[in-house]
């Protein structure tokens, strides 16, 4: 499968449930996906509200031919500061979480390996106005796997079921 023809199936599954958005992702990043949701928490009726409960994710995709370990962690770092960008903390904020999907041609043994020890997290006031957290995967063409990060279990099964079915 070439590598723009599995971008283009990748955002088409994730457009079920995120805004997708192409034109607004700077380099290096060819696409940004976005998910917001708000719920609410009452107590007997809606006059007495007790939460207000936000969670968002933000995806950012990249397309390499070649990813070495050097490019993953620079891809990362530049995901992680441009995702926290987004994020507004305040008392009804449950969670952030920025997300990073590489798309790669090949890529050799270190990124496979540092991949698993990537790990970024931020708490904003204990907690208590929320977190982020960040998970990463990327699919080598070549070997026709993907890896990813602890946090990035489930990213890696989508992505699974989305390329090589």
């Amino acid at each position: 499968m070439e590598n723009d023809d599995a971008l283009q199936k990748v955002l088409l599954a994730f457009e079920k449930f995120y805004t997708v958005k192409t034109c607004d992702a700077a380099a290096p990043f060819c696409a940004l996906a976005e998910f917001h949701a708000h719920g609410e928490q009452f107590f007997l009726t809606k006059a007495a509200k007790v939460a207000d409960i936000d969670t968002n994710e933000y995806v950012f995709f990249a397309q390499e031919k070649f990813l070495d370990a050097a490019r993953l962690v620079d891809l990362a770092d530049e995901a992680w500061k441009r995702g926290l960008s987004f994020v507004k903390p305040y008392f009804g904020h449950k969670n952030s979480d920025v997300s990073l999907v590489i798309l790669a041609d090949e890529s050799d043994s270190d990124a496979k390996k540092i991949v698993r020890k990537l790990r970024r997290y931020k708490s904003c006031k204990f907690g208590i106005y929320g977190w982020s957290a960040f998970n990463v995967s990327f699919c080598d063409f070549s070997s026709r796997k993907v890896f990813s990060n602890s946090r990035g279990g489930n990213l890696k099964k989508n992505l699974q079921k989305i390329l090589f079915g």
